[in-house]
């Protein structure tokens, strides 16, 4: 993710009290935008701005905002090293740059000095029976000034580089910690452009309808829908949009879990726990 910071970020307070599990805050009524600063989020959790929720207290926590709507604000928990933790309403909320931003400044700085550093050595000769370097002073001299060399038992990260048929010993594979944004709806609703990739939560005790419209969904595009009320749920198909779902379009049953595949231009798939 992008980080985003501001320096006009004005202090301001939850609406109301959040859960150690919540994904979303509400801060007081008209103070989302002061609080940005000026800071605007690109879509599908691609940006993220650093606040604090009770900031300088015992129960102070990091978050990662990646999503804005006025004064609710999507977060990412527990991050620069704390803990998700409940807050009450009233508690202060501020834009701050912790250590984990430095943190990653520091590696992309790191990192294009890298990938800056280049020299080229020409029709030198290496001896290995001897150890030395045939060559004038001066030219080695420029050659070196970088100190652009990997070594055999340091730890060093090679950029464009091509390493024809390599050995492998005890190879370390970390995989990245996925997540999906949640947006929690009580009632109808219609999907809008930014529930891309998102997990649309709807708890509605009656019958509702979760209705994709046209012209607003790319193909590949994902939306996930979650059926968490009692009350019946359905995929609606908008004008001019066709929902193609085996056995129907219908969410089985409370905990039904389905996901809306864009195939083309208004036509979808619709795949997981559906009934007719």
């Amino acid at each position: 993710m992008t980080r985003k910071f501001s320096s006009t970020s004005i202090e301001t307070t939850l609406a109301a009290g959040v859960s150690t599990s919540a994904t979303s805050i509400t801060v007081a009524a008209g103070t989302g935008s002061t609080l940005m600063g000026g800071v605007t989020l690109a879509g599908g959790n691609v940006d993220q701005f650093t606040i604090a929720l009770d900031p300088d207290t015992a129960l102070e926590e990091i978050v990662f905002v990646t999503e804005v709507s006025s004064d609710t604000l999507t977060i990412v928990r527990g991050r620069a090293g704390t803990s998700a933790i409940a807050h009450s309403g009233g508690a202060a909320v501020k834009h701050v740059l912790t250590s984990n931003d430095l943190d990653y400044f520091n590696t992309g700085i790191d990192a294009a000095i890298t990938s800056a550093s280049t020299s080229t050595l020409t029709n030198k000769t290496v001896s290995l029976a001897s150890n030395t370097i045939t060559g004038t002073t001066a030219q080695f001299n420029t050659a070196l000034s970088d100190n652009n060399f990997a070594t055999i038992a340091g730890t060093e990260t090679l950029t464009g580089k091509t390493l024809t048929s390599p050995t492998i010993t005890t190879p370390v594979i970390t995989f990245p910690v996925l997540s999906v944004a949640i947006n929690s709806q009580t009632s109808a609703y219609t999907l809008t452009a930014t529930d891309k990739s998102k997990l649309v939560v709807v708890t509605s005790a009656s019958t509702a309808n979760v209705t994709v419209p046209p012209s607003i969904f790319s193909q590949g595009d994902v939306v996930y829908i979650s059926r968490s009320g009692a009350g019946a749920l359905s995929l609606t198909q908008g004008a001019g949009v066709t929902i193609t779902g085996t056995p129907g379009l219908a969410l089985r049953a409370q905990a039904s879990v389905a996901a809306i595949i864009c195939t083309g231009t208004n036509t979808f798939i619709a795949t997981g726990d559906l009934s007719a």
